[in-house]
């Protein structure tokens, strides 16, 4: 019988630390009419808003994607999907994500001997 391979799970915290520091398409977190973090307790109510774009971009990013292919994804979602149009900046926050989840090798975590995962630091 094969065994099969255990699979990490993502540090949703981390993912929304960097989807809210360097893409918030729609400008949740504007510094002049909502300032603060997403875990702040008054942006609680809209955390999750990008996470099911950012969660499929780092799994395309884990499964080998390339990745000029997830920076599209990304713009395709904010200008198209979300109807937010054209934006020059829509690309280089793109690419800013893309390349802060490549960069994070803390952004996944592996079960241990016994199947657990743990979230350390």
């Amino acid at each position: 019988m094969t065994e099969i391979a255990p699979q990490p799970r993502i540090k949703l915290s981390k993912l929304r630390d960097i989807g809210w520091t360097l893409w918030d398409p729609i400008g949740l977190l504007d510094p002049e009419s909502r300032p603060g973090r997403w875990d702040d307790e008054a942006n609680l109510s809209f955390a999750d808003e990008y996470d099911s774009y950012l969660i499929s971009a780092a799994s395309q990013l884990r499964r080998g994607t390339p990745r000029d292919d997830v920076v599209a994804f990304l713009v395709e979602i904010e200008t198209e999907h979300m109807g937010m149009g054209d934006n020059p900046s829509a690309r280089p926050r793109a690419e800013a994500v893309v390349d802060a989840i490549l960069a994070d090798d803390r952004i996944w975590t592996w079960p241990d001997a016994q199947g657990r995962f743990g979230y350390p630091g």
